[in-house]
């Protein structure tokens, strides 16, 4: 079971993720490359919405490659280039976490490898055997 950190001595998360977690000695951890909003056939939807579900969908198939779910992922580290695309990005991804909520960081970047990119997803995920 992993165990939640949000101390009463911290400020509470902005959003849906939790400061720290726990993960019990013997879980098994599986770490991602960064994801693109970058469909099988190379095309690159102009919206961050359209991307971020690119992203958290092929998150999704690492995951249950590896015998995981999005239940079992400890960290996101989100990257946009855009501020205003904070809530976009959001509630895609509120849209595929699960309790408890991973611990979670996004940051503004100046730009990926090709600028028709928007936002880059990684995670880390840690599954109880």
């Amino acid at each position: 079971m992993k165990k939640i950190f949000n101390p009463a001595s911290v400020r509470r998360p902005f959003g849906n993720y939790n400061h720290g977690l726990l993960v019990p000695p013997g879980a098994s951890l599986l770490v991602t490359s960064g994801q693109l909003g970058i469909g099988l056939d190379d095309t690159v939807p102009s919206d961050i919405t359209a991307q971020a579900e690119l992203c958290f969908e092929a998150i999704k198939a690492i995951l249950e490659e590896a015998e995981m779910s999005f239940a079992d992922v400890i960290r996101i580290s989100g990257f946009v280039t855009r501020r205003e695309d904070f809530p976009a990005y959001m509630a895609v991804r509120d849209r595929y976490t699960l309790d408890p909520k991973p611990v979670s960081t996004l940051l503004v970047i100046g730009g990926f490898t090709r600028p028709e990119f928007l936002v880059e997803v990684e995670v880390t995920a840690a599954k109880i055997l």
